[in-house]
């Protein structure tokens, strides 16, 4: 337990209430410290209301809708689905309002105090907050720590000024209730590959216009190689390597302008170019608190900035934009506030799940950037095509590939890096994800028992692969 000055109203205070500000809210009133957030709009933030969980409600959506029009395969004469999408957009809804309700509930019974409004940090670890509009605070509070988590928003580019209509970023898509004919889905990384995704599957002509030489920059070679194949069958048109310098508008659409003098003509634009650190507001006068030249705020491994007594989490630092990156974050900084040992996130290790279709999930290691390390290493991977449960499923696209350590006896040492795409991917990374953070060897992680039929096999039967014994890979 911490000892607040006599001079502070809260042990901690926290300025935003997304994942990382609720995760440090909740794991600190756990402890027994008195806890409030401020937050201008709902609790659980982007993700919950304009990221993660409505985009993954549609990507459902779009799953729902590949299943019946393929049920005809399975015996079941269903005719072709058709997609009323206020429907859709009803039931997200539906969705996050349950889940904001659940998680207002759980702060509330924690004895954490909320306030609506914008926080803005003064020197003294005192937050000013100016009250959202029909909502009552003080107007000034203070902590024997403050914690910095007001999150992101989405980037957007010269030349592409959102409407909300012609070009939207995701909040604009997440608040769509028809879908466009054609788009043009500007960023080819894990949002604009999902959002890709959703379009083309619920019957959007979808083009992708990709800077970097290649979509999921930062994946496996082999794990990008099976998504791009999934996306021409779909119709998906891909452009890597391009640039985009502007649109035309032509009345009931625009012509996107990209690479050296090409076009495609579409009903609307969907940026997807990552998102920046929201500081507007945040750092008063005299705060001190520094922040780079891309705007995060700048901490150290254990999340502290610069101001004594000050910690920021989440997508305002410079790490994963990830919301378990958030919650992982705001559990650091609460141990090492209490003084207890607190263990830095290995960023390298974290999980990282997209949920295009196919689905793709991994945590370590690519083989490309084990060997550019130094590392000698030693690969085996398993197709879907031979698991038992993918083919009852009629999924069979995609691989799991195990990447591992050849120790100098020439035996496989500690496993490096688990690298997934293929049906429900996101679902059986956690043992992978384990193995990773444990530099477990495959001798060990082998001696587990994969239920049959299962997904999660393909797994264990790559690692049973890396001891020089496997079952069904070679």
């Amino acid at each position: 337990m911490i000892s607040t000055p006599d001079d502070a109203d809260f042990d901690i205070v926290v300025i935003g209430g997304g994942p990382g500000g609720y995760a440090t809210a909740l794991y600190a009133a756990s402890a027994g410290l008195s806890v409030a957030v401020v937050e201008k709009e709902k609790v659980g933030g982007t993700c919950l209301h304009r990221g993660c969980i409505p985009a993954k409600e549609f990507l459902e959506t779009a799953e729902i809708y590949r299943t019946v029009a393929g049920a005809k395969e399975f015996g079941v004469n269903a005719g072709q689905p058709t997609v009323d999408f206020a429907t859709s957009q009803g039931r997200k809804q539906k969705v996050v309002d349950q889940l904001f309700r659940g998680l207002a509930g759980l702060m509330k019974g924690r004895g954490i105090t909320v306030y609506q409004g914008t926080g803005t940090l003064l020197p003294g670890r005192k937050v000013h907050i100016e009250a959202s509009p029909g909502a009552e605070a003080p107007s000034e509070i203070s902590g024997a720590d403050v914690v910095l988590a007001s999150g992101s928003v989405p980037r957007t580019i010269p030349g592409f000024e959102v409407d909300g209509g012609l070009v939207m970023t995701s909040d604009e898509v997440l608040d769509m209730t028809e879908l466009p004919r054609s788009v043009a889905v500007i960023g080819g990384g894990a949002i604009g590959c999902e959002f890709a995704s959703m379009f083309a599957d619920l019957g959007t002509q979808v083009t992708i216009l990709e800077v970097l030489p290649t979509l999921l920059a930062g994946c496996d070679e082999e794990v990008v190689a099976v998504v791009n194949r999934s996306f021409r069958k779909r119709g998906i048109t891909v452009h890597t390597g391009v640039s985009v310098t502007g649109h035309t508008p032509n009345g009931n659409g625009t012509t996107v302008a990209f690479g050296e003098g090409q076009t495609v003509a579409v009903d609307a634009v969907v940026l997807s170019v990552g998102r920046r650190p929201l500081t507007d507001g945040l750092l008063g006068d005299g705060a001190g608190v520094a922040v780079d030249e891309r705007g995060f705020v700048v901490v150290d491994e254990l999340m502290r900035t610069n101001v004594d007594g000050v910690y920021a989490v989440g997508d305002l630092v410079n790490t994963p934009q990830l919301a378990h990156v958030g919650f992982a974050e705001g559990i650091v900084v609460v141990k090492t506030i209490l003084g207890e040992h607190a263990l830095p996130v290995d960023y390298s290790r974290v999980p990282w799940c997209i949920y295009c279709s196919p689905e793709v999930a991994f945590a370590g290691f690519t083989e490309q950037a084990a060997r550019e390390a130094g590392l000698d290493v030693v690969v085996k991977k398993d197709p879907f095509g031979g698991n038992s449960r993918a083919r009852i499923l009629g999924d069979t696209d995609g691989l799991v590939k195990v990447v591992a350590e050849r120790q100098a006896d020439g035996r496989t040492g500690r496993i490096l890096g688990v690298h997934m795409v293929g049906p429900w991917v996101t679902e059986l990374l956690g043992p992978g994800y384990l193995a990773v953070n444990w530099e477990a060897s495959p001798e060990e992680v082998g001696q587990f028992i994969q239920p049959h039929p299962t997904l999660s096999e393909a797994f264990g039967e790559t690692v049973l692969a890396l001891t020089g014994r496997g079952l069904h890979v070679g």
